[in-house]
């Protein structure tokens, strides 16, 4: 496939609207392996919970018994909150990778490359340290952002659109990641808002589903950076993944 063939075809025009349509017709290929990725995130989560003597159950319960009043709810004081929160901070950067493997799952779809199980692993071969360490960084400046409100914590999403494909495809730093997705960002903001704030809601709609059915839609915002990334940087490296 040529560059002009790719700018046809798997490039969406710089929109939000022609980003988030090519984003949902790569999510209906890929939904499958993205779902895989969210059911191992859940299953570790589920497993660390034992390990740090936190019980859900019972922190659910007592958020319900308290009926709309949460004032008199001492998070941190719930036996084993702390390290439940530590090690799920931890997980959260070891698995970070998985999301660049979704990101390459899509490109290698849109290219309609054969898609193999171990594709979804390429960030744990390939810029393993970046990708964590921007992981870290980004989930920093996105607590600060909505702890100060929640229409902070949504104008900050736009900058971090291009972050992990950047890692991905251009095997950046993390501090090249940030720098350039902000920069671009910057110029694009209204599109990049748009783009991000679309993929937010259709990620969390599962939630209406009795809640499990986060596992299928959440992925979509991963999918979503991929298209915006298509859109604003072309066609992106091709990478040789030994499987």
């Amino acid at each position: 496939m040529d560059f002009q063939e790719f700018s046809q075809q798997n490039q969406p025009q710089k929109s939000t609207s022609e980003i988030i349509s090519h984003a949902f017709e790569t999510y209906k290929g890929v939904f499958l392996y993205a779902i895989l990725a969210m059911v191992l995130y859940f299953v570790a989560s589920m497993l660390i919970q034992p390990i740090s003597g936190f019980d859900s159950r019972a922190f659910s319960e007592e958020i319900t018994s308290a009926d709309g009043d949460f004032t008199s709810i001492d998070i941190w004081s719930i036996p084993g909150m702390k390290l439940y929160y530590g090690l799920s901070g931890l997980l959260g950067l070891v698995l970070a990778p998985l999301y660049v493997g979704v990101i390459y799952v899509a490109n290698k779809y849109n290219f309609k490359q054969p898609v193999n199980f171990s594709d979804l692993f390429i960030g744990y071969k390939q810029n393993f340290l970046n990708i964590v360490i921007y992981s870290l960084i980004s989930s920093i400046i996105f607590t600060v952002a909505f702890m100060m409100c929640l229409l902070p914590g949504l104008l900050v999403m736009p900058f971090l659109m291009l972050g992990y494909p950047i890692l991905l495809f251009e095997n950046a730093s993390f501090a090249d990641a940030l720098s350039k997705s902000f920069n671009i960002a910057k110029e694009n903001y209204g599109t990049f808002l748009g783009v991000s704030l679309l993929s937010l809601l259709i990620s969390i709609s599962g939630i209406l589903l009795c809640g499990i059915g986060i596992i299928a839609t959440m992925p979509f915002f991963l999918v979503a950076m991929y298209s915006t990334y298509c859109a604003f940087l072309g066609r992106p490296r091709q990478i040789e993944f030994k499987n």
